[in-house]
């Protein structure tokens, strides 16, 4: 019997939809992943591709701003929206693959270098280990699906290094008498 329902559960191969964690704990996610353009039409907060968003009229995006966000893959060149930071609320930058890091330093980049206060977003493959080092570089807001992480983010538990080395988006506060080295502040 056990096997059988094994058996049907891996048939349905059906991924589970990604909660969203944000600082404050998990929320309701009020944004929607949409292919293109044509979901502006309706009411609601959409985060859209690079190239959709691309091909939007520089009218529709400045009135849209509060309800617009991108995606980034991580090949995507962060330079192409760079000039455009100012109308968009959210910036979402995608993890693939738990090996691809790119988004990372997109993330600190926005931060730090270009001076975005949107929202910055993570989503696909966001795990536990990861999730510290991602909170220092600058994202604030995760689409979660890895049951671990899940689990410690529902106990409370961001975990974490009490100890690092180098600078980042978010800023540390000094430890001792080495300038190099900081604790997290808070």
């Amino acid at each position: 019997m056990l096997a059988l329902m094994t058996d049907a559960n891996a048939e349905t191969n059906v991924p589970p939809a990604p909660r969203l964690w944000t600082q404050e704990g998990f929320r309701e996610d009020e944004w929607t992943h949409a292919e293109g353009s044509g979901a502006l039409a309706g009411n609601g907060r959409f985060i859209l591709p690079l190239a959709a968003f691309l091909d939007l009229d520089p009218q529709v995006r400045i009135s849209a701003r509060e309800r617009l966000g991108v995606q980034l893959q991580p090949g995507d060149e962060l330079g192409k929206i760079v000039g455009l930071l100012d109308q968009l609320s959210l910036v979402a930058l995608a993890f693939p693959a738990f090996t691809d890091g790119r988004s990372f330093s997109k993330a600190e980049l926005l931060r730090s270098r270009h001076g975005f206060t949107g929202a910055v977003r993570a989503t696909g493959q966001v795990l536990v280990d990861q999730f510290p080092h991602m909170l220092r570089v600058g994202f604030d807001e995760f689409e979660i699906v890895n049951p671990v992480l899940l689990k410690r983010l529902e106990e409370g538990r961001t975990d974490g290094l009490p100890l690092y080395y180098q600078p980042a988006a978010k800023p540390a506060g000094a430890a001792g008498k080495y300038s190099w080295r900081r604790k997290p502040i808070g």
